[in-house]
């Protein structure tokens, strides 16, 4: 039988595993790109699974000061777009992470939910 430390050396071993494996899904995270597009393509962001932008692609063609509101709302449209997928993709990442650690589907881990 384990000793009560052993058994807190192996939980804080655990603990430091599942948060080494976390940091790494956050760094990961960040290094998924998705795009989201709107206006048939005309309005392109690039961002991480996290959210971060990365890039804006605008048809050169949306570039007249008339169309000014129209290219905003596409902006706004594009970006909505890509969060929608950044979110996808996160999600799906950390299903793969937490079942490769043997957490229950849908387990939120505090700050990564």
């Amino acid at each position: 039988m384990k000793s009560m430390e052993e058994m807190m050396q192996a939980a804080q071993k655990a603990a430091e595993t599942i948060q080494k494996q976390m940091n790494d899904a956050q760094v990961k995270l960040d290094s998924i790109e998705v795009e989201g597009a709107s206006g048939g393509g005309l309005v392109k962001i690039r961002c991480s699974a996290k959210g971060r932008i990365l890039g804006v692609s605008i048809d050169d063609s949306l570039m007249v000061p008339a169309d000014k509101g129209i290219l905003e709302d596409l902006i706004t449209a594009a970006f909505n777009d890509a969060r929608a997928k950044a979110d996808q993709a996160a999600n799906s990442e950390m299903q793969s992470i937490q079942s490769g650690m043997g957490l229950p589907p849908g387990f939120n881990l505090p700050g990564f939910g």
